[in-house]
């Protein structure tokens, strides 16, 4: 409310005595309009989310201008008295300047509105439009309009007995408009905001965060996105003691859904035309790292049970904006491997039909279209498997062999949480409360941030969602290798050598040398840069090198285990399986990979002399294979196809 009370204030003393309830009632018109419908029509025209404030400024201005000018302020108010006639307009009461003025301040306060009403502008823009919907926003502006009114009549009271400097004070409020609108420009009011959050008790600034968070509160919120109770778990005890499974109720059909992916043409499937089959309904997104440690079971269940009948739709139900592009989910399925089908459910109505609360969800349904079983979350993969070949076994699927072998990675009580940027869900910054808008952070070395801390530093512009780097903002670049973090030359020169650690000391001394030939991640503008060397080791090499056994035991079982050990649940079978591998791939031999990369040779060449540098003379280290590659203008490698794996997204880095 800051913002917009020094403007509410300079409107209330000015004008007709009617003037005061016509900026209240604009104001929560407009806001109202601002938080339900505006959100509708900007993310239907993908324009950015902080228009409604722009045009908020550029009201302020225009009417402080106007203001601070009294014959201009005289000529406005009879046009507008002219254009909005109102019962006692000739009396000069001032409603209907009240309310267009009103109209422009509740476009400032919408996008100043508070954690409270995020949650609205969230629901309103992942549903369809409803009577509700409108209610709520109606009934939070109204509140505010009538705190807003109070305040109005108050400081008109004060300048009542001031009458014979009431045009002055137009002036003086209208100069304050004016430096409102400044202060907006610059983001001052968001410091001012921020800074107020970071230095008063937790309980003045946000004084309902413990009723918001509250059970009762959080699972009305659910059931309120849900469209009615929220779905239960079940069935996972009677999978695991081998017996039937209940009988839920009839799944209900993809509903309201976009893009399709993963099926023949990318056609949409239905429930109705997969009766017969079983069916795992997953809903998921892809940034939720709790999603993304079920993906490898989901995919080995899939590979394992497919073709006896077993199906899963992956209901991908986007909780943060950018998830709601199909070209980021394609992205993410190749980037995944996941291979069965997946639909875009953007608007949550698949979600909303299943009551569904939860990333991960998982819902079993047999082959008459009835759930038999669900889970939230991770883990209970072997009841969810028992649950899946026990539904097949009723529709007549008895040999089903082994179960699926499957590896994931599990949480682990050590790791640091997971961890979010944009001021919705920001946690543990040793900052203070993350608020949206453009600030500036000072810098909080590591040494003093606490275990899991983060801390902000520099200029940053931070979203609900998300946070933009700005001037002085740092990352620090320096351990992560350029190859990681920077696209490849397209097109591209290459040479790939494996190397082989005979002597932990060689192996050691090898590491020495390569750490200043390796080039960082840190932006450079040297032409030279454009050629790197990347350098990874495998779990052999860093066996050779004598790391010590329990942090080799960190390591993600599919690191540990390699490539070759998962062929099967990589597709790597048949002619692509790892007896037809040209040796050493995928033995044990192979310890340390070089990659030199250049635009053309003669940079290739010079990048692959330094690597040559750093591994010669060393009698304990030998290269055991060498595999030189180049891409075509056409963008296709020497082998004539694109490849995705060849350049990797690396989240965050923007490759």
């Amino acid at each position: 409310m800051l913002p917009v009370l020094p403007a509410v204030l300079s409107a209330g003393v000015t004008g007709g005595r009617r003037r005061p309830l016509g900026v209240a009632l604009g104001l929560a018109l407009s806001f109202t309009f601002a938080t339900v419908a505006l959100v509708y029509v900007i993310d239907a025209l993908g324009l950015p989310n902080d228009l409604t404030r722009d045009i908020a400024i550029a009201t302020l201005l225009a009417f402080g201008v106007v203001l601070c000018v009294p014959p201009l302020a005289e000529r406005v108010e009879a046009w507008i008295s002219r254009v909005v006639p109102k019962p006692g307009r000739a009396k000069g009461d001032g409603f209907g300047s009240g309310m267009v003025l009103g109209a422009s301040l509740g476009l400032v306060y919408a996008p100043c509105a508070g954690p409270i009403l995020a949650g609205v502008i969230t629901v309103s823009a992942a549903q369809s439009f409803t009577v509700g919907k409108l209610a709520v926003a109606l009934a939070y502006s109204i509140g505010s309009a009538i705190v807003l009114y109070v305040l109005m009549l108050g400081g008109r009271h004060i300048t009542d007995r001031l009458g014979a400097l009431r045009s002055r004070i137009q002036v003086a409020m209208g100069a304050v408009m004016i430096a409102v609108a400044v202060v907006m420009i610059a983001n001052l009011d968001i410091r001012f905001e921020n800074t107020i959050a970071r230095h008063l008790p937790q309980a003045l600034v946000d004084p309902t965060s413990r009723i918001e968070s509250s059970s009762a509160i959080s699972s009305d919120i659910g059931a309120l996105r849900g469209g009615g109770p929220a779905s239960h778990e079940g069935g996972a005890a009677q999978a695991a003691a081998g017996k039937r499974l209940p009988v839920y109720f009839s799944a209900p059909d993809f509903q309201g859904t976009q893009q399709w992916f993963n099926t023949p043409g990318d056609k949409p499937l239905s429930i109705g035309a997969l009766r017969g089959h079983v069916v795992l309904v997953d809903f998921w997104t892809y940034t939720c790292i709790n999603c993304i440690r079920t993906l490898p079971y989901l995919e080995a269940w899939y590979r394992k049970y497919h073709r006896d009948g077993f199906d899963i739709v992956g209901v991908h139900t986007p909780e943060f904006p950018f998830e709601r592009e199909a070209s980021n989910v394609d992205r993410a399925i190749g980037d995944f491997g996941i291979t069965y089908p997946v639909v875009q459910d953007n608007d949550a109505t698949t979600w909303s039909a299943y009551h569904n609360q939860y990333w991960p969800a998982d819902y079993l349904i047999d082959s008459k279209g009835r759930v038999r079983l669900v889970h939230f979350g991770e883990g209970d993969y072997s009841e969810t498997e028992a649950g899946i070949r026990s539904l097949l076994a009723e529709a007549g699927h008895q040999k089903l062999g082994a179960p699926a072998h499957a590896q994931g990675q599990r949480p682990d009580a050590h790791a640091t949480p997971e961890s979010y940027l944009g001021a919705a869900r920001a946690e543990r910054f040793a900052n203070g409360p993350i608020l949206p808008g453009t600030q500036r952070f000072d810098e909080i070395p590591a040494s003093q941030l606490a275990g899991d801390q983060l801390a902000y530093g520099g200029g940053w512009t931070i979203a609900r969602d998300s946070a933009t780097a700005g001037e002085g903002a740092s990352l620090e670049l320096d351990d992560i290798q350029s190859g990681a973090l920077h696209e490849r030359p397209s097109p591209y020169v290459g040479t790939y050598l494996l190397l082989r650690i005979d002597d932990r000391a060689a192996g050691r001394e090898l590491v020495r040398r390569l750490h200043p030939v390796v080039d960082s991640g840190r932006p450079s503008s040297d032409p030279a840069r454009d050629a790197w060397i990347t350098v990874a080791f495998t779990y052999h090499g860093l066996e050779a090198l004598g790391v010590p056994q329990d942090s080799l035991d960190s390591f993600a079982p599919e690191f540990r285990q390699g490539m070759a050990a998962r062929a099967a649940e990589l597709g790597d079978v048949g002619e692509s399986s790892p007896v037809n591998w040209e040796k050493p791939l995928g033995g044990p031999d192979v310890h340390v990979a070089l990659a030199a990369l250049s635009p053309d040779q003669a940079r290739l060449e010079a990048v692959v002399e330094r690597a040559r540098r750093a591994h010669q003379e060393l009698p304990g280290v030998e290269v055991i294979w060498r595999q030189d590659c180049y891409q075509l203008p056409t963008g296709r490698t020497s082998f004539g196809f694109k490849d995705g794996i060849g350049q990797p997204a690396i989240e965050g880095s923007g490759v």
